[in-house]
């Protein structure tokens, strides 16, 4: 049903190379080009150049690949929606941010699959921006983020409201005081997620906000992961700025302590993303359920 065409120019976008694309199709090299070649022919369009580092996407190509990753993407939830209709089964594939990871979500989702049989839940993680595109291209299902942005094409349901605050371990000085101050903060280890997380974004607004930015405080460490940066702070190795959702088992706990930064209200909000045509919302309330449940063993 899909023109064969279509996995030849995604397999060529995605390696960047025509030869690695014949072989991760099982196909001849002058196979993959000719697609690729038809399909400009067919479009009138240009879709790669050659430059010094390799293949480069043309910005024509580029509304191409969009294209095409939106059809396969479509197809795949025909095949899925098909597939759940004999099986009796639903899938549903879930987009989560890295701070998800941390937070009751993922325990939620592993819930609502307990309470109901017949839902199959696959997890993918990736950054906000990443998972704002797999959803337009129909490669997820849903997204849960901290984010919303507007399009039309895009509903939003509300989860939960969370916030940003200090995460230190319960051995640090920090953990006796109900705030602190920037001032404090700065002459502090600190361990933060990486520039492209929306933690640190929405950590380096609020500081504009008060005429500061990260450079004026010592930051020892950047990574991506939550769980390790919780495991750090916890042997007391620097303190860090999360979310107090990815923080709830390590306060029940009693290994890290929160606490808010004076003049920093680092509010957002946590959302169910999906397509507008999207139509098995019962699922979506299901899952919002179980969150709150799922809180409940926090408290």
């Amino acid at each position: 049903m899909v023109d064969p065409k279509l996995y030849s120019l995604m397999k060529v976008y995605e390696s960047g190379s025509f030869s690695t694309a014949a072989k991760q199709l099982s196909v001849t090299q002058p196979a993959v080009s000719q697609h690729v070649r038809a399909l400009e022919q067919e479009l009138n369009v240009k879709i790669f150049e050659r430059g010094k580092g390799g293949l480069i996407v043309t910005k024509q190509g580029e509304k191409v690949i969009r294209c095409a990753q939106k059809m396969l993407g479509l197809y795949r939830q025909l095949e899925q929606e098909l597939s759940d209709g004999r099986d009796m089964l639903d899938h549903l594939t879930v987009g989560v941010t890295h701070t998800a990871e941390s937070n009751p979500i993922a325990e939620a989702l592993a819930k609502y699959c307990d309470e109901n049989n017949a839902i199959s839940i696959k997890i993918v993680t990736m950054p906000i921006k990443n998972l704002y595109k797999m959803l337009k291209s129909y490669e997820i299902d849903i997204a849960i983020l901290e984010d919303r942005i507007n399009d039309p094409a895009l509903k939003f349901l509300p989860v939960d409201t969370d916030y940003l605050v200090l995460a230190a371990s319960t051995n640090h000085p920090f953990a006796k005081r109900s705030m602190i101050t920037l001032n404090e903060l700065k002459k502090e280890r600190l361990i933060l997620r990486l520039p492209n997380s929306g933690t640190r974004s929405l950590f380096g607004a609020h500081l504009e906000s008060n005429h500061m930015t990260i450079a004026d405080f010592n930051v020892v460490l950047e990574l991506d992961n939550v769980a390790t940066i919780k495991d750090l702070v916890r042997r007391n190795f620097g303190v860090s700025i999360l979310p107090k959702s990815a923080c709830l088992d390590e306060v029940k706990q009693k290994t890290i302590a929160l606490l808010p930064i004076e003049n920093l209200s680092m509010m957002r909000e946590i959302n169910i993303a999906y397509q507008s045509d999207f139509s098995q919302t019962d699922i979506l309330r299901g899952i919002v359920d179980a969150y709150n449940e799922t809180l409940k063993t926090y408290r």
